[in-house]
């Protein structure tokens, strides 16, 4: 059978992103951080670019264009705050308010109109590299040089760059130990982990003792620096389990100490029923009455199970909102962070040295960077836009909850947001996610307002937040001697009129870190 050579024409179509667009998408989905390092990026790579001072006086001028004389262009500047001002706040109320776009559920002017009122020429290539090369770090906005002049110059350093390990050598190089007890005792620094807990075992130890070493080596010296590595401080620390780290704590204690004896038996013999809450037991395998026991446990209780973790704490993270929250006049106003991103524009001096009918490679090199600082400003205010507009709808949907408090948080899903204003759901989840917004009640991301819902007994829907501040007040408020199961949860919640499972009360007790309740009592 012959093959014959067939020619055939088809026709399809491929959807392509402008890079324009590209830019647009990247600077919604980017955090506050993340957004700052971008800006301070095309600060560096585009001459046009120029940041100002928050002293300097705002003013509305035009954006400049490559089809504007050449003597029209000169002093004109294209400024923009990447986030909000007081102009940008919305306003919500129980009263019916000003007319506002966002809150009606008009649509909402596109506030960057003046930047894209001058068309954009069409001759930048699309292959364009945007960034270019910066080799130097610059330094943080909050530095200056006069930081390692002042007083408080090694009381700001991160204090924990020092470690647990190199807290114990620098005591251990104290002890003038002899060569072949600072290698075991290296050798056991070494094997503790963050909390302090030696996580191998001393024939570990022992092993790992080079062989060639001129000295033999017995067990009992590796337990005698052990011992010594134990009571430095932290106190407790390498100790092998919890049972060994109190007990170390306790002998270190004066002798005066009320229950001292009493609380090392109980170390000893019935941890495991202490963890496990059988107060039972150890009352009557103690043979101590309910009062002295609640004494001993309260001295256990001040020891401290992770002495490691002391020493070399986590970083703090500190958060920058996006969106500020406030009420003023009886109404919710809504407005943009001023500090979470610097104000950039167009350079006019720059701008200026654009001419309209000059082909040269200056010149169109000064053309490039012109419309890319145009664009960027344009991303830019098209991302604040978008998020003072989420974020304004989702304030007028979670009212309740800034007035009440989470039990009165509304089910919300990113498609009821996405219908409200006009946008796609992949939209609202990119300008939702790492964005924070601050209110009276606290910080929360944007994501936090949305939850999914259940069904009540009168064929209405709660959201599953609401249930959980439920759950956790009801935790909180009952007797600690007879904590609530989570059968006793459900049927409480169904008292009040929710459906809940109970292995959906379990689920949530869980995601609140909320133990069950036999290790939620307590003595009296």
């Amino acid at each position: 059978m012959a093959m014959k050579p067939v020619l055939a024409l088809k026709l399809g179509q491929q959807l392509r992103m402008t890079p324009q667009l590209q830019q647009a998408i990247k600077l919604l989905q980017l955090s506050t951080f993340d957004l700052q390092q971008e800006i301070q990026e095309a600060l560096d790579s585009n001459l046009m670019l120029d940041e100002t001072n928050p002293e300097e006086s705002e003013q509305d001028e035009e954006p400049t264009s490559l089809d504007t004389p050449e003597e029209t262009i000169e002093g004109q500047t294209n400024e923009i705050e990447s986030s909000s001002s007081e102009s940008d706040a919305v306003e919500t109320d129980d009263q019916p308010p000003p007319p506002n776009p966002e809150i009606d559920g008009e649509s909402v002017p596109d506030t960057s109109e003046q930047l894209s009122s001058d068309s954009i020429a069409e001759d930048l290539p699309v292959d364009s590299v945007w960034e270019d090369v910066w080799d130097d770090v610059p330094l943080p906005a909050s530095y200056t040089a006069s930081d390692e002049n002042s007083d408080n110059y090694f009381e700001n350093q991160n204090s924990s760059s020092v470690s647990l390990q190199s807290h114990l050598e620098e005591q251990l190089n104290l002890l003038h130990l002899s060569e072949i007890d600072e290698l075991i005792a290296m050798l056991i620094i070494d094997g503790l982990d963050q909390d302090g807990v030696l996580t191998i075992t001393l024939d570990d130890v022992l092993v790992s003792i080079p062989e060639e070493h001129p000295e033999e080596v017995e067990m009992d010296e590796v337990v005698a620096v052990l011992h010594l590595i134990q009571h430095l401080d932290p106190v407790g620390v390498a100790a092998r389990d919890l049972r060994e780290c109190l007990t170390i704590q306790l002998n270190q204690l004066p002798g005066t100490v009320p229950w001292k004896k009493e609380a090392l038996m109980v170390v000893a013999d019935y941890l495991p029923y202490l963890a496990s809450r059988d107060y039972a037991y150890l009352i009557r395998k103690t043979r101590l009455k309910e009062p002295e026991l609640k004494r001993v446990i309260a001295l256990i209780q001040t020891l401290n199970p992770r002495p490691g973790a002391d020493i070399s704490p986590s970083t703090t993270e500190y958060i920058e909102p996006d969106v500020i929250v406030t009420k003023k006049n009886n109404r919710w106003v809504v407005e943009l962070n001023s500090k979470s991103a610097p104000r950039i524009r167009v350079n006019a001096d720059y701008a200026s040295m654009v001419k309209r009918a000059d082909n040269s490679t200056d010149n169109t090199y000064l053309k490039n960077h012109l419309q890319e600082a145009r664009w960027f400003i344009k991303s830019l205010q098209q991302r604040n836009d978008t998020l003072l507009k989420v974020s304004s709808k989702i304030v007028e949907y979670q009212r309740g909850f800034l007035e009440y408090g989470e039990q009165a948080m509304k089910p919300l899903v990113l498609h009821d947001i996405a219908e409200a204003v006009g946008l796609h759901e992949s939209t609202i989840s990119r300008v939702t996610t790492q964005k924070y917004m601050h209110t009276p009640a606290g910080v929360f991301e944007l994501k936090y307002f949305f939850s999914s819902h259940l069904s009540t007994h009168a064929g209405g829907e709660v959201s599953s937040t609401a249930i959980r501040a439920l759950i956790k007040k009801l935790v909180t408020e009952e007797n600690p001697c007879k904590p609530l199961s989570d059968s006793k949860i459900a049927n409480l919640l169904a008292d009040q009129g929710f459906k809940v499972a109970r292995r959906t009360i379990a689920k949530y007790r869980e995601s609140l870190m909320i133990p069950p309740s036999n290790k939620r009592k307590q003595l009296v």
